[in-house]
């Protein structure tokens, strides 16, 4: 598959990361992949200070959860992980955040669709010119990509007509004009074929298929948007793949 993140010797600009897909990493026991897809692809892996307070900060205080903020606290003291951060990236964040809150109304209130930390992601994307956003977010990713669907989406969640404020679409639109959306699921298809997951290529009928399944599997019930139809896409295209070599 080719995600727009070919590992070669040039160094590359940035890739940001919002907080679900270090999650679905993270509690499939794959988050240590970064550090191999960081080797390779030879660019900076950023977070922003929300996603780094939703991953670590918030977390850390918890029973259920500090194991899981231990291993990303772990990726940032080992410079996996950088965390960007700026005035300017709080301001535009805001700025997102706003307009993309202001899209969409039904019985006459706005429907807030996107939280702030998706949105500075986002922002930090945009500021850093960045190679792509990681974000495994349903809502934030149509928002960008296609905001009709997503409207057709939200009238039948809510039973109801939804208006546009045709003005914040296109400035919002405008300003993540460029951004390309990848998700954990293409991570790991990357990292599949740079072989990075080949310790667990076992002695057992089809394992490469069977690999390949349970990582895409693993994440999409996590809270990645990928459906049943794009998985079976996928492992049959790499299967493909492998059969022509």
């Amino acid at each position: 598959m080719d995600y727009g993140i070919k590992m070669d010797n040039q160094a590359k600009k940035p890739i940001i990361f919002d907080t679900g897909p270090v999650i679905s990493l993270t509690t499939n026991n794959l988050l240590w992949v970064l550090d191999s897809l960081k080797k390779q692809y030879k660019g900076n892996f950023y977070i922003t200070p929300t996603v780094k307070r939703e991953l670590v900060d918030t977390p850390i205080q918890s029973k259920k959860f500090k194991f899981e903020a231990l291993q990303v606290m772990h990726c940032i003291n080992k410079n996996v992980l950088g965390i960007t951060n700026s005035e300017r990236l709080r301001n535009t964040a805001l700025k997102l955040a706003e307009l993309a809150n202001q899209c969409f109304m039904a019985k006459g209130s706005w429907l807030q669709i996107v939280h702030y930390g998706e949105m500075e992601a986002l922002a930090a994307a945009i500021m850093l010119d960045a190679s792509a956003l990681v974000i495994d977010e349903r809502t934030t990713r149509l928002l960008i990509e296609n905001p009709g669907r997503l409207e057709g989406i939200l009238a039948n969640r809510l039973y109801t007509k939804i208006s546009i404020n045709r003005k914040n679409l296109h400035e919002f639109a405008q300003m993540a004009k460029g951004i390309r959306l990848l998700r954990s699921a293409e991570l790991l298809v990357v990292a599949y074929e740079i072989g990075s997951l080949d310790r667990y290529i076992l002695n057992i009928p089809k394992p490469r298929k069977q690999l390949l399944e349970s990582i895409l599997w693993g994440v999409k019930l996590h809270g990645c948007a990928i459906s049943r139809e794009e998985i079976d896409a996928v492992v049959g295209e790499e299967l493909g793949k492998a059969d022509s070599r």
